[in-house]
């Protein structure tokens, strides 16, 4: 039971008094207030931790209210009303600072489990302030690293959206670290100690996607042999991240908005829905509009998910973040290894700085955990480097007899077969670095050397999960 304070906004007497009876039932302190306005003296006077507001009132609405209260210095977790079928609005109401939203008319177990939610965040608002303190005085976040100025606007946007419930669409190339930005949201929320389950999209067969999601009942397909739980349930009260979302079949995607917008799901074969508290991440190495105009990514669920954007850059958008990215992965790497590598020369650091990164910091990682392994102790110089690493002159076709030759009246299909092909001979046949060098999905990858005649290797499902 919480004794946490709760105001209502309600400019119908009605549902403004039911209401109140209701969340005060529930253990909590409950006010009411009959619009905006009155609101707003209420709050003053009041002084809530928890503010349930609908929309759409005389003289002052929500979104005002909204607006006002977020600029007050106590903080208040703010609960929308809005009415049914107004996405646009809960949107837009989560992007102002909206802990939540929940649409009429209220769904009475949804509206109780947000208050727990909410009571949680205020509880531990403290913990969480000081944790993210901490991290910032040594230009960290989490696991993620960098004092640059980019790197310094990512952590402002994690902090300001990760108390809240908004889902987050983390965009950016592959290896900029989008699975670090989710993992941090998740362990800056109330709800990090609640499981993390990260799914790639991109590594499950389209035939398994949606029971691998959603879960599946014994017998509600050949081979559905046990019931079994999908990443939503296994995720409850904590959160998902949807890795490579624009890879997912469009129908598993109008499943998804629906679980989103009606926070509860359907296993296939079963007849009963199941609710489910889950923050929702998401995150792809594609540029979303395009995606939206290419039929690869509903727009209804591109706009639903974007509540928030955090855009990754490219390692070699942030270079002088690689002096502190090195000595953090050298630190990890050597644990890891069972070795004592302390530092590294200064003609590798210069090579890094000077080298382009096209596989980002997933690259860094590798290299340093290669150099560390064949180092064993003390510095690494440019002989433990992968041979050749950084002094690979530009391509062409006059100095690279292993480059891609294009002749005039070579079709873009012809030259697209041709690069990833030669690129998958570079890396000897390495799909997952071809992928990554490409700029592409694996499973866009799996598909094009289908097309090609190519048969690619069965893979593990996507789907891992932490506490």
């Amino acid at each position: 039971m919480s004794h946490e304070k709760v105001l209502i906004v309600e400019d119908e007497e009605n549902e403004r008094t039911g209401l109140a009876e209701l969340v005060s039932s529930w253990g909590y302190r409950a006010e009411t207030a009959c619009d905006g306005v009155d609101g707003l003296e209420k709050a003053a006077e009041w002084t809530p931790s928890i503010v349930v507001t609908d929309l759409k009132m005389p003289r002052m609405g929500g979104m005002e209210l909204l607006e006002r209260l977020a600029k007050r210095p106590e903080a208040i977790a703010v609960i929308m009303v809005t009415a049914q079928g107004s996405i646009n609005s809960a949107v837009e109401a989560m992007r102002t600072g909206a802990f939540d939203y929940i649409p009429k008319p209220i769904d009475t177990n949804r509206l109780r489990t947000m208050l727990q939610n909410a009571a949680l965040l205020v509880g531990t608002r403290p913990e969480l302030e000081t944790t993210r303190r901490k991290l910032r005085e040594s230009d960290s976040l989490g696991e993620l690293r960098g004092g640059s100025k980019k790197m310094q606007e990512i952590f402002r946007l994690i902090e300001l959206v990760a108390p809240s419930t908004a889902s987050v669409l983390i965009t950016g190339a592959s290896g900029t670290g989008k699975e670090l930005v989710a993992r941090t949201i998740h362990q800056l929320s109330p709800r990090r100690e609640r499981p993390f389950v990260a799914i790639n999209c991109a590594a499950i067969p389209e035939t398994l996607i949606e029971s691998e999601i959603f879960g599946h009942e014994k017998g509600a397909f050949t081979g559905a042999l046990e019931r079994r739980t999908g990443c939503f349930e296994l995720a409850e009260g904590g959160t998902i991240l949807l890795d490579e979302i624009g890879e997912m079949p469009v129908g598993t995607q109008a499943k998804l908005l629906r679980v989103l917008e009606d926070r509860k799901l359907r296993r296939l074969g079963s007849k009963v829905e199941t609710a489910v508290d889950v923050r929702v991440l998401a995150a792809t190495n594609k540029v979303p509009e395009e995606a939206v105009s290419s039929g690869e990514l509903r727009s209804d669920l591109y706009y639903r998910l974007n509540v928030f954007n955090i855009h990754m850059p490219l390692l070699r958008e942030h270079k002088e973040d690689i002096s502190d990215l090195v000595q953090v992965l050298l630190e990890e790497m050597s644990e890891k290894h069972s070795r004592k590598v302390t530092t590294v020369s200064e003609a590798v650091m210069n090579l890094f700085n000077n080298y382009s990164w096209p596989g980002n910091v997933r690259e860094l990682r590798n290299t340093i955990e290669r150099a560390v392994i064949v180092c064993e102790s003390g510095l690494i110089e440019t002989r433990h480097l992968p041979p050749g690493f950084g002094h690979a002159p530009m391509r062409t076709a006059a100095n690279d007899p292993d480059g891609v030759r294009l002749g005039v009246g070579t079709t873009v299909g012809e030259a697209e077969k041709m690069l990833i092909l030669k690129t998958l001979e570079s890396t000897n046949n390495n799909k997952t670095r071809a992928a990554e060098i490409l700029g592409i999905s694996l499973k866009t990858l799996h598909n094009k050397l289908k097309e090609y005649g190519s048969s690619p290797p069965d893979g593990e499902l996507g789907r891992e999960t932490t506490e």
